[in-house]
């Protein structure tokens, strides 16, 4: 950023899609978004372990914390990305993962966080994108822990890896043929 120019105001919020690694990779290809940390919210054990949160003991959900740019993706159309690129009518599960670490869950920071994204579940549920309803979890968030440090950017790191090629690299490819428009400049 030059002097005369200030850096642009941002906004942050933590969804829970499954295993972090794939909501991480698809977040961090979506233009508007400045950065996203995988971690670990709404649970009961603060500064949980990876290890910890794995054994469903502690009530964590694997999430990813989203700072984006408003001005150039609203917090309604990340939402949209977010609810059409997981599956957010099965409960603890997504695809091979199971466990309540891997609910749907989005955790609002304030008041109008939390009416956008009740907001686009109705709009979700009324297009009928998904033949069964919306059981994503929306709460407070109450906190944040980022993951450790092996996690994060893990499906650019490790992209050779079985699960990134047979898990995160298929939904990747759907993200990026349905958002092709929305992609930001690699």
């Amino acid at each position: 950023m030059t002097a005369d120019r200030p850096a642009p105001a941002t906004d942050t919020v933590v969804v829970a899609g499954g295993c972090f690694w794939c909501t991480e990779a698809v977040f961090s290809e979506l233009a508007g978004v400045v950065s996203v940390m995988p971690g670990y919210s709404g649970g009961t054990v603060p500064h949980p372990t990876y290890e910890q949160v794995c054994s469903g003991a502690t009530g964590h959900a694997e999430a990813v914390e989203v700072t984006f740019d408003p001005e150039r993706l609203s917090l309604h159309d990340l939402l949209v990305v977010f609810f059409t690129t997981h599956d957010p009518t099965t409960r603890d599960r997504q695809g091979p993962d199971h466990g309540t670490q891997y609910r749907s869950a989005v955790f609002y920071r304030t008041p109008e966080q939390k009416a956008t994204v009740e907001a686009v579940v109705r709009e979700i549920e009324a297009e009928k994108l998904w033949p069964r309803a919306l059981v994503t979890q929306v709460a407070p968030l109450t906190a944040f822990y980022p993951a450790e440090e092996y996690h994060r950017a893990y499906y650019r790191r490790n992209p050779e890896r079985g699960y990134c090629q047979a898990v995160i690299a298929p939904k990747l490819a759907k993200f990026r043929a349905k958002y092709a428009a929305r992609l930001a400049a690699r």
